[in-house]
């Protein structure tokens, strides 16, 4: 903090791209090391019966509970442990089904190395990243992918930068192999975010928030303008369907409709609504998603949408519903 004091003209700006620089170099050289140990890793890891474990000290264990959590949400169950807790009970969430990823950039964590006979005793599949292929976890390894960086973006060449980027692009690079040999979807992603707004976008459905019944404004073609307005009224959706008794539907009357209908001078007592009514009417299924409704609704300027199945009428959907149900 003194030597930027005495520095008042620093150029922070400079400095910072001078990290991007080297970071980006270091991820250059990074594309030599997507080689067979590579693919190996990866057709241990979709083929594994268990779970993918990632242990890591330090930096590498934060970088170690990102890559893990990714994997998750991708397609191949993992978690993550910590070394230190291992040694003390937590090596007994391991099964001889899973595999381990250790990660240490010199290949020389004590933590992890005191782990890797218990590990080779249980037969786990072994699977070491580190920044030389020589160093204690790399000759243990199974599989050793090489993460190696010309130089850390610190100019002291001590705290990890360029190494840890590097470490989880490697992993972000698995993970996204695994998910697209998996042929994993978007909706698959969703079931593992259920709470968020993904979640929500990819797996609500119009059934799931549409309104059915009594809560439906329809008349029938026979009635009178003056009934449409009525159901329009009570049923606040500002429009009502005209549908035949088995709830065909025939056409919609709207709020706009009506304000158009004043400009024709109507004679609003005598009219019926057959023939002030819009025929047809913009519609969806229980199981389209609610953000294709949503965008359906946008995309035509409208805020409700007609639910059908067999061309018959069994709810409404409105935009206020989207709202409450989080999809916008």
């Amino acid at each position: 903090m003194s030597n930027v004091e005495q520095q008042p003209d620093f150029d922070f700006q400079q400095a910072g791209r001078h990290v991007l620089a080297i970071e980006r170099d270091g991820l250059a050289h990074l594309d030599q090391y997507i080689d067979d140990n590579f693919t190996r890793a990866c057709r241990t890891m979709f083929h594994c019966q268990g779970k993918v474990v990632v242990m890591g000290m330090g930096k590498s264990g934060h970088i170690g509970c990102k890559m893990a959590a990714t994997f998750a949400s991708t397609g191949t169950p993992s978690f993550f442990v910590h070394p230190g807790d291992a040694s003390h009970g937590d090596l007994g969430m391991i099964t001889a089904q899973d595999i381990v990823i250790a990660i240490s950039n010199s290949g020389e964590s004590n933590e992890i190395l005191a782990l890797i006979p218990v590990l080779k005793r249980l037969g786990v599949f072994l699977i070491c990243i580190t920044s030389n292929p020589e160093s204690t976890m790399g000759k243990a390894a199974d599989i050793h992918l090489c993460v190696h960086v010309p130089q850390e973006a610190c100019p002291l060449g001590l705290a990890p930068t360029s190494s840890t980027t590097a470490t989880l692009v490697m992993g972000d690079a698995l993970a996204v192999a695994l998910l697209q040999a998996r042929g994993f979807t978007a909706e698959d992603f969703a079931l593992s975010h259920p709470g968020g707004a993904l979640g929500r976008k990819l797996l609500l459905r119009v059934a799931d928030i549409m309104h059915t019944g009594d809560e439906i404004p329809h008349v029938t073609r026979d009635a009178s303008l003056r009934d449409a307005l009525v159901e329009i009224t009570r049923k606040s959706f500002g429009m009502t369907v005209i549908c035949a008794p088995d709830m065909m539907i025939e056409g919609i009357f709207t709020d706009g409709d009506l304000r158009r209908i004043f400009d024709m001078q109507v004679n609003l007592n005598d009219a019926r609504i057959a023939d002030l009514m819009t025929a047809g009417g913009i519609r969806v299924t229980p199981n389209t998603l609610a953000v294709d409704a949503l965008n359906l609704m946008q995309s035509r300027h409208i805020t409700s949408l007609l639910v059908t199945q067999s061309d018959r009428l069994v709810g409404i959907v409105h935009m206020h519903d989207m709202l409450r149900a989080g999809v916008v």
